[in-house]
């Protein structure tokens, strides 16, 4: 989608459509131990959104909440072909990983949601060399020198 707009996505077996309005709050390569916990992953590129910005349709009963056991993040996938969906991070945004949105792109992640940033690279599982600023904790923090 070249500009900001209205995207649909689906999951593999079509009971969850999710519609996404707008752009992301955030594009990121998130390496923090919540994400690699909750998210089965060495580091997560995604997209963040606010929940105004994200709906819902098709099968009600079809989205499968997961709330970690410890920490104020959700993962949602659906209850009957097991795709993950999206999640919700502890500041209450929708977090879509990137590969959602490029597998409705033929493979392709569009220009407008590619990563601007790295987070919690301090917790990194390993270095990455690219041009992306590299922030030690939350984007209001400091960078990795």
């Amino acid at each position: 989608m070249p500009d900001a707009g209205t995207e649909t996505l689906r999951c593999d077996c079509g009971a969850i459509v999710m519609t996404i309005q707008g752009d992301p709050v955030a594009r990121a390569i998130c390496h923090c131990h919540a994400c690699r916990d909750l998210y089965g992953s060495t580091l997560l590129t995604a997209t963040a959104w606010q929940p105004e910005q994200v709906t819902h349709d098709g099968d009600p009963e079809a989205l499968l909440d997961y709330p970690h056991p410890l920490r104020a993040m959700h993962r949602y996938s659906c209850r009957h072909c097991g795709e993950l969906v999206h999640g919700q991070n502890r500041l209450g945004m929708i977090v879509i990983p990137n590969a959602r949105f490029a597998r409705h792109h033929a493979g392709q992640l569009p220009e407008r949601l590619a990563p601007t940033m790295h987070l919690f690279y301090a917790s990194r599982a390993f270095d990455i060399v690219d041009a992306l600023p590299k922030y030690l904790e939350g984007w209001d923090g400091p960078l990795y020198a």
